[in-house]
């Protein structure tokens, strides 16, 4: 299974800009119930990834005032992303070599979704009660002959 069949299922990618406010920002995440959003410029590139880890981290070793700095001050750039190619077991393994739980789908340099780790377990979820399902029906065919 590749990335994209789990995008093609998502209705759109929460976005911010450089330039949004981190209260802006986490009003974001917590309305539509996300950890991490990637941050895109003004032609739609992706040039971070910002979330709650930034937010905690921002708290813990700034001084007061934090909702008022910009996501571009706080946003992780070095952005780990794969392409909607992508095998499921290869965007887990970029998970779990960079301890992170988001990764960004991109195609020629357009943002196309984003995948969790919570996307990904639940479609293996998926794929491993239908080949128990299929396990079962194989055993009961035979038991019938």
């Amino acid at each position: 299974m590749e990335v994209d069949e789990i995008v093609a299922k998502q209705s759109g990618v929460i976005t911010c800009r450089p330039e949004d406010t981190v209260q802006t920002a986490a009003v974001l995440l917590h309305s539509n119930r996300i950890g991490v959003m990637p941050v895109v410029d003004a032609e739609g590139a992706v040039v971070g990834i910002f979330g709650e880890r930034d937010i905690v981290r921002a708290f813990a070793s700034r001084e007061p005032g934090v909702s008022g700095l910009l996501v571009g001050d706080l946003m992780t750039t070095a952005v780990v992303s794969c392409s909607p190619g992508t095998s499921l077991a290869k965007a887990m393994d970029l998970m779990k070599q960079n301890r992170i739980r988001h990764v960004p789908v991109i195609d020629d340099g357009k943002l196309c979704g984003i995948i969790s780790i919570r996307d990904a377990l639940e479609e293996l979820r998926r794929l491993a009660e239908l080949e128990a399902n299929v396990m079962r029906d194989l055993s009961i065919a035979a038991r019938k002959r």
